[in-house]
């Protein structure tokens, strides 16, 4: 019976350990793993919808949403992110590659774009990308609202060596992100 009582004790002095949770822009190096970044201050919501850019030919739609307590394995935490599918056609019209209708896995890189925090002073929000095919592209994403209406695009591609190993050949490896700063994209 002095047992169970512990044991009882026990699973409710967990049960009662709520979720800790923080500001947006919290470091997520100085919090508990399991915690919930969320954000509090809707710095998010302005960056939300569909936009359209042209560069070097090719259009390029980007679709804008927002989840909520989004689970990051590598981080071991919960945060409310912006997500960035898109589609990319070239100046005929053919679909040159196009994330929208994807079905993502949980925990999946490629492909994926996820936002990582804010820089509200600026009017910034930074993102991740995990890369194309054999994760070719890979790098960050800076969005700056400039407007209602407009944000401007900033991608940075990090580099990688491929080889047969890590890269099937006849692989598309080609990057169709616009690799550029100051490209306006417009709210559709």
């Amino acid at each position: 019976m002095k047992n169970i009582k512990y044991l009882i004790l026990f699973v409710i002095s967990i049960s009662c350990k709520a979720q800790q949770t923080y500001p947006l822009n919290t470091d997520f190096e100085e919090i508990p793993q399991g915690s919930y970044i969320k954000d509090l201050n809707n710095e998010l919501s302005p960056y939300l919808g569909e936009y359209k850019a042209n560069f070097q030919g090719n259009e390029i739609k980007l679709f804008i949403s927002k989840e909520t307590m989004k689970f990051f394995k590598s981080l071991n935490i919960y945060q409310d992110a912006l997500s960035i599918r898109y589609i990319i056609k070239n100046s005929v019209g053919n679909i040159l590659q196009d994330t929208q209708s994807m079905i993502f896995q949980p925990n999946q890189l490629l492909h994926t774009i996820y936002s990582r925090g804010t820089y509200p002073s600026k009017n910034i929000v930074w993102f991740n990308y995990g890369g194309a095919n054999c994760k070719v592209g890979w790098g960050s994403i800076e969005l700056k609202k400039i407007s209602s209406t407009q944000i401007s695009w900033e991608y940075r591609p990090n580099d990688i060596i491929l080889d047969n190993s890590k890269c099937p050949e006849g692989t598309d490896i080609n990057i169709y992100l616009p690799e550029t700063k100051d490209l306006i994209f417009t709210k559709q």
